[in-house]
């Protein structure tokens, strides 16, 4: 899944590099490098951090049911 990231960058940082002046190529690296990746990574990480948290909020409904039935 990193090797798109990594190559986009690459790409990105060359383009940044060709850029005449220095806030150019800031503003370049950040609105077609950083923003877009993190979009991307954000976007493909969402079933990673869902498998995640579904362990913890299954432990959690557990704990509140037996919390639950003892109290009855």
């Amino acid at each position: 899944m990193y090797l798109i990231p990594i190559a986009w960058l690459y790409v990105v940082i060359l383009v940044a590099a060709a850029e005449d002046t220095i806030v150019a190529a800031v503003l370049t690296f950040v609105f077609w490098g950083l923003a877009p990746l993190a979009l991307f990574l954000w976007l493909f990480g969402t079933p990673a951090r869902r498998r995640r948290r579904r362990p913890e909020k299954e432990a959690r409904d557990r704990n509140d049911r037996a919390e639950t039935g003892a109290d009855q």
